[in-house]
């Protein structure tokens, strides 16, 4: 009787602290999706604004050129994230396709580890960067707008994607399926062949 108490009591732990990940991935989703919905209906409503103002007024909206910039750097770096969390990033895969079993997901959990390390390293460049353009006191030419405030979406941005990428690795290490996401399964081995190949 005491080892069913035992075992469960070992998987405790681990249950807790998937459900913590569980939950820091989705409060980082929820932002993620937040600053892109804002970012895209900003720009969107800045776009049409313009125009319309061109062609009814003759003047479209000031500094619209780099307000677009902006929303444009914003959404770049928010999508990073995102992307990993759904494993829609961009990734060399011609080696691990080659792969199955506990080699596949053994090389998963090194380039995850690896590529979340980098991310890392990325954006404390990148917040070293946004703390230099604050106490330069650069400004954008039309708006004068801080150009600290828009670009700092770049570290917290990498910042994420760093985070997704070490949950990546976390689930790999704490489940028996492989995963190329926190979220998202590895399916490609499960795939239908073309027959048409």
């Amino acid at each position: 009787m005491s080892r069913p108490a035992d075992s469960s009591a070992n998987r405790r732990p681990t249950s807790l602290i998937l459900r913590l990940l569980e939950a820091v991935d989705r409060f980082t989703e929820w932002l993620e999706k937040s600053v892109l919905g804002l970012s895209v209906l900003f720009l969107a409503g800045l776009l049409i604004t313009h125009v319309l103002g061109r062609q009814l007024f003759g003047q479209g909206v000031t500094g619209q050129v780099e307000l677009t910039q902006m929303s444009l750097v914003i959404m770049t770096f928010a999508g990073v994230g995102y992307a990993v969390r759904h494993a829609r990033h961009i990734s060399m895969s011609a080696f691990s396709d080659q792969l199955s079993g506990l080699p596949r997901k053994a090389l998963l959990v090194v380039i995850s580890l690896g590529t979340g390390a980098l991310m890392f390293y990325l954006a404390w460049y990148a917040a070293d960067y946004v703390a230099t353009m604050a106490e330069r006191g650069r400004t954008s030419s039309a708006l004068q707008i801080p150009l600290w405030i828009p670009y700092l979406a770049a570290p917290i941005g990498l910042a994420l994607a760093g985070i997704q990428f070490w949950l990546t690795a976390i689930r790999n290490l704490t489940s028996r399926e492989t995963y190329r996401s926190f979220t998202e399964k590895d399916e490609y081995l499960d795939a239908p062949e073309d027959s048409a190949l």
